[in-house]
């Protein structure tokens, strides 16, 4: 190889690093699932603002249920932006705990009917990435409408079972394999699409106002996948999205 053509590959691979670095840089920021974002030692989901969430929460609440609300962290950033009075409830004994120190009440124990949680009391209910982990996530959605004020919402943030690397992982490796965390987290005991998440509702007395896609992520370098994007956009328009937020009404 001549010097020349050595300087122009050393040049190349660094354009590629420089631009691949970019992009992640980038990612990073914009979704809130990534390696920098701090984890409890007793859980290994991040203790999220949910910055991407928070928009779908009316500025207006003044009283709010944050099912699974993990350490706080959303429900902390819904006090901030709103002064609105912020419940949880948390499975884990230990991240309960920390919630507690910064949400109004907590409860440690699974949603469902048996806490002493009042109705009609919320202007908002917040389920974030928990419904997939509830066996009968269809009973937890008609308990929270009771919980809800006339004119109050449900606000659900969803994993995205279509999403362009899982179905990659799926078709390509011809495997699901479970994993700590994400779409394949290995506690999910239901998975959801953009088409059949909006069937959760039925039958609740809530009826969805918005179904928006959320912590998009498709984009690579690679051709192929720029291609089938470019012209099978249509099909493939949901795959972007890690997950989905959705806003339902008490009809």
């Amino acid at each position: 190889m001549s010097v020349i053509n050595e300087i122009d590959a050393v040049q190349s691979t660094k354009i590629s690093i420089v631009f691949e670095d970019d992009f992640q840089e980038k990612f990073e920021k914009r979704n809130t699932f990534t390696a920098k974002t701090r984890l409890s030692p007793e859980s290994p989901y991040p203790n999220s603002a949910r910055q991407e969430m928070l928009r779908f929460v009316p500025h207006t609440v003044r009283t709010v249920l944050d099912v699974g609300c993990h350490m706080g962290g959303f429900g902390k950033a819904i006090k901030q932006a709103t002064g609105a009075e912020v419940w949880g409830v948390e499975p884990n004994p230990e991240t309960a705990k920390v919630a507690s120190q910064v949400l109004d009440q907590v409860f440690d124990g699974l949603f469902s009917e048996d806490l002493p949680i009042p109705e009609q009391y919320f202007d908002a209910i917040t389920f974030n990435d928990v419904l997939e982990h509830m066996p009968d996530p269809w009973a937890a959605i008609k308990t929270a409408a009771k919980k809800l004020k006339k004119d109050g919402v449900i606000v659900v943030s969803i994993p995205n079972l279509r999403h362009i690397e899982n179905l990659m992982h799926i078709i390509k490796d011809k495997d699901f394999q479970y994993e700590s965390a994400g779409i394949r987290d290995k506690t999910h005991l239901r998975f959801f699409t953009k088409k059949s998440a909006p069937r959760l509702f039925e039958g609740s007395g809530l009826e969805i106002s918005m179904i928006q896609g959320i912590n998009e992520d498709w984009w690579r370098p690679a051709l192929l996948r720029r291609l089938a994007f470019r012209f099978f956009f249509k099909n493939l328009e949901d795959t972007r999205f890690i997950q989905f937020a959705i806003v339902a009404r008490r009809i």
